[in-house]
């Protein structure tokens, strides 16, 4: 399929789907806008930091056609692909001002037979409920579907181009229109469903099982915790049963814009509907609590020397809420920060891939400054660290939120180690 494709919004999802489409020698019109954002891309500089967006970003710089004005991308353009940011608010309620936003924009300049298609993650009924009628007020007859993302920043086996995809438009021809894009764009399957509700509620569902499955395993080592026993074994002994157990793993908290905020979707689309999902909401509750359960866990060890944790010296060594990558959103390494500093705690932080928002300028003045350690995100930089290193720093106490580093060595130094369900 050829023609003129719009991304608009320009981030985690929206930038990997223009360059490919790029690469499909497509035209295409990369819209967002934040104009730093576009004067990094139009530079070849990728805004988000990984290497398979630099390599694409620098390839692309002077095909795809950068703009800010939506409506003006909108107008010239046959498919438009909207990857806008669907956040929650402070109350976990969606916020869908970006997609709304968006849509009016699209809507202005939305040409007869144009495919739209939204990426952005939803809960069930939203386009139906919100989308579609913002773009009928084109007067223009039009193509509706929905695919929803499945970007994983930093995975190397599962990329835009191979993982497979889900989709359903508000009609036949539209779930045909939008399956035929996504089939010429990416060499995977591609599954359409029968109602757009149902693509709507696969990515939620996908998200919610795998924050459920780790709200199970936390609650899980914060008892084996109690009971003397290491989760880590526990869970090494689980997995070589061939069927019936799907490892997932203990931590400092979730984070991320999909697990720690899409089952916030389905539980606020079914409290319209008269449900009350009491598992979601508890899942969330008790994953939410890591950041404060490690925290504890430090003042736990703390008072066994006689120490207490106001006016102490920490580092925590990581900022991104997952391995190797630079997004912090939603990460649990942030709040665990807050707490510390609310118990007036002298907090030194350093993310190899977040250096921006870092006050130590690398892991040897980290250590310098800290009395204490957390780890909040498994980067290979602090996993392969020479942990001598904290004996030289004379460092007291070292508590793995991500129980990726060696105990054992870290123990013989003299050290006090502690990780989630792992002592």
């Amino acid at each position: 399929m050829k023609g003129t494709v719009a991304v608009i919004g320009l981030g985690y999802v929206g930038l990997p789907v223009a360059c490919l489409c790029v690469e499909k020698d497509m035209q295409v019109y990369g819209a967002d806008i934040d104009k730093d954002k576009l004067s990094l891309i139009g530079k070849g500089t990728s805004p988000i930091d990984d290497p398979y967006l630099n390599e694409q970003v620098q390839k692309v710089k002077e095909k795809i056609k950068l703009t800010n004005n939506i409506q003006e991308a909108a107008e010239k353009s046959s498919i438009i692909v909207v990857c806008v940011p669907t956040p929650v608010d402070k109350d976990n309620t969606p916020n869908l001002k970006a997609l709304k936003d968006s849509c009016k924009e699209i809507s202005g300049g939305l040409q007869k037979d144009t495919l739209v298609i939204v990426e952005s993650t939803i809960s069930p009924g939203t386009i139906e409920e919100i989308v579609l009628p913002l773009l009928k007020a084109s007067n223009v007859n039009f193509h509706l579907a929905h695919c929803p993302e499945r970007i994983d920043p930093g995975n190397k086996k599962f990329t835009i181009k191979n993982l497979p995809r889900v989709i359903a438009g508000i009609d036949e021809e539209s779930t045909k229109k939008a399956s035929e894009f996504y089939r010429n764009l990416i060499d995977a399957d591609v599954t359409e469903l029968s109602s757009v509700k149902a693509a709507e509620a696969t990515k939620i569902m996908e998200n919610t099982f795998r924050d459920i499955n780790i709200a199970f395993v936390n609650e899980m080592a914060k008892s084996f915790d109690k009971a003397g026993i290491d989760i880590t074994e526990v869970i090494k002994g689980a997995k070589t049963k061939p069927f019936g157990f799907l490892s997932h793993y203990p931590g400092s908290g979730v984070g991320g814009h999909c697990i720690a905020v899409d089952p916030y979707y389905l539980i606020s689309k079914a409290k319209q509907l008269g449900f009350n999902h009491q598992f979601l909401t508890l899942a969330r509750e008790i994953n939410e609590s890591m950041p404060s359960y490690t925290v504890e866990i430090l003042e736990q060890e703390l008072k066994k020397i006689d120490k207490n944790v106001k006016d102490t010296k920490i580092g925590i060594l990581g900022l991104a809420y997952k391995a190797n990558v630079d997004d912090t959103r939603e990460s649990p390494a942030l709040k665990i920060i807050e707490i510390l500093k609310q118990k007036k705690v002298d907090v030194s932080v350093f993310d190899p891939y977040v250096k921006d928002k870092s006050n130590s300028k690398d892991l040897n003045q980290l250590l310098e400054k800290s009395d204490y350690v957390i780890l909040a995100t498994d980067h290979k930089d602090f996993k392969d660290m020479d942990l001598n290193k904290l004996k030289e720093n004379d460092i007291k106490i070292v508590i793995d939120g991500r129980n990726c580093l060696d105990k054992d060595k870290i123990k013989s130094l003299g050290i006090i180690y502690h990780g989630i369900g792992r002592y």
